[in-house]
């Protein structure tokens, strides 16, 4: 059964930095595309970033320049790094797991979230 486990979210100042972790297990991450996702209350969930099995990224307009992706496949993790935060940034932030087959089609799967909170 394909887990992921979020990490890394907590109270920051406006300006600030945190670095999210998302263990992925069950699966090969190498085979998945990972992203980052983000939900602040009253909105829809938007995507942040993302990247591929092939190590592409994609990086939402919002946070462009501020964050960035990465992922280390020994330790089935994804990082989010977040840099110059902004309260705006202040959202539950999920990570999601997506492998497409032939047999199966594209399966998805997803942690619990994190809390991030930027105070101004």
């Amino acid at each position: 059964q394909v887990q992921l486990v979020e990490s890394g979210g907590g109270l920051v100042q406006a300006g600030g930095s945190l670095r999210l972790s998302c263990v992925v297990s069950g699966s090969t991450l190498s085979m998945n595309t990972i992203g980052w996702y983000r939900q602040a209350p009253g909105k829809q969930r938007d995507l942040v970033a993302d990247i591929s099995s092939g190590g592409r990224t994609n990086i939402a307009d919002s946070v462009k320049g501020r964050f960035t992706i990465s992922r280390d496949n020994a330790k089935n993790t994804v990082y989010l790094q977040m840099n110059s935060l902004k309260p705006d940034d202040t959202a539950v932030y999920y990570c999601k797991a997506e492998r497409c087959t032939v047999d199966y089609g594209c399966l998805e799967h997803w942690g619990q979230g994190t809390l991030v909170t930027v105070s101004s």
